[in-house]
């Protein structure tokens, strides 16, 4: 997608330096800052503070990591070890374990750098197809909305600083843009990072779609006042039954969602439908730093980028990075193959 008019993926190797560059999502809206990962250690970096985010980005991550790894050195039981590492990284995105293990699965032993780069590409490659078909397939729900202006409420950040390109939750709505379809997008602000109001929204500005931030207890009421057309979201990871695994928040939007009857919609690549966990309960959930919650980055009055202290500096913080949304919240799964109820995930994927 487009930032001050260029198009840009969020993950690339850089052939002639022979690394991998980033937008640095960490300093996003204030700067655009490209990083070049050179190490290992970089890239896992990158994963572990959030340089990249969201589940397909953390996977392509990691497979670019491991390359990055085989550069360091093509001894396999190295490489091994650090495919083990890169998945304590953000244990609760599934693809990150996934592009892990593929890399290894598809690794030839007589070129093994390259045969890691390969893969790498295939895997964004792959992602950028699988996000625009889901972009195709929540276009056509989109559709079926016969109103003047639709209104969608998304939460946190699955647009295309989530993915390689096009996004998740936001794919339906950039093809209903450029459907013609009038669009305006309610973005949570979604604390305690705000990916909503600093990421979602720098995505949708940059693509000239109407949006407005919302405080993240505010979508209920606009539920109530009959200001929401449909939620969609993305995800961290799916259960085999359907339970919903993305940003904390999540599980309050779909419960008031189910109490005002408007549709739930997830976002859902097949790489993050996690067929070996059976329910919900049984992902993992980050447990991160309590400076997330008390510290926030902004302008000062003279433009200048600062960190201040929201809170007691004695007062302790509980962050935890997910909720769990049951499958029965759930109205239906935005995939690349289709549109299923949480029951039918098991038959298609």
């Amino acid at each position: 997608m487009k930032i001050d008019g260029k198009h840009y993926l969020t993950i690339w190797y850089n052939e002639y330096e022979d690394n991998v560059c980033i937008i640095d999502q960490t300093k996003l809206p204030f700067q655009f800052i490209i990083k070049k990962l050179n190490t290992y250690q970089d890239g896992f970096r990158a994963i572990k503070e959030m340089l990249v985010r969201g589940a397909p980005l953390i996977g392509a991550t990691a497979a670019y990591s491991i390359y990055l790894a085989a550069k360091e050195n093509e001894n396999i039981d190295y490489i091994n070890e650090k495919i083990t590492n890169i998945k304590t990284a953000r244990p609760t995105a599934v693809n990150l374990a996934w592009a892990a293990d593929r890399i290894l699965k598809n690794i030839d032993r007589s070129n093994i750098k390259n045969s890691i780069l390969n893969e790498c590409k295939k895997i964004c490659e792959e992602d950028i197809k699988i996000s625009e078909s889901i972009g195709n397939q929540g276009l056509e729900l989109i559709k079926k909305i016969k109103k003047e202006k639709v209104n969608i409420l998304t939460h946190c950040n699955a647009g295309w600083l989530a993915t390689i390109d096009w996004g998740t939750a936001t794919a339906p709505i950039y093809k209903s843009r450029d459907a013609g379809i009038n669009v305006h997008v309610w973005v949570d602000e979604t604390r305690p990072r705000n990916q909503g109001s600093s990421l979602t929204s720098y995505e949708l500005l940059n693509e000239e779609i109407e949006h407005k931030i919302i405080a993240d207890n505010t979508g209920g009421l606009l539920m109530q006042r009959g200001m929401v057309d449909m939620c969609i979201v993305g995800t961290d990871r799916v259960s085999e039954n359907g339970d919903v695994a993305n940003k904390i928040g999540t599980y309050l939007k779909a419960l008031a969602a189910k109490d005002n009857n408007i549709p739930f919609y997830v976002a859902l690549p097949s790489t993050t439908y996690d067929k070996k966990i059976l329910k919900g309960k049984d992902i993992p959930i980050e447990e991160r730093s309590d400076d997330e919650l008390k510290l926030m980055n902004g302008f000062d009055q003279d433009g200048k980028l600062k960190q201040i202290n929201i809170y007691p500096k004695n007062s302790k913080g509980f962050n935890l990075g997910f909720d769990i949304t049951p499958a029965e919240l759930v109205t239906g799964f935005i995939t690349e193959k289709g549109i299923f109820k949480p029951e039918e995930l098991r038959e298609h994927f």
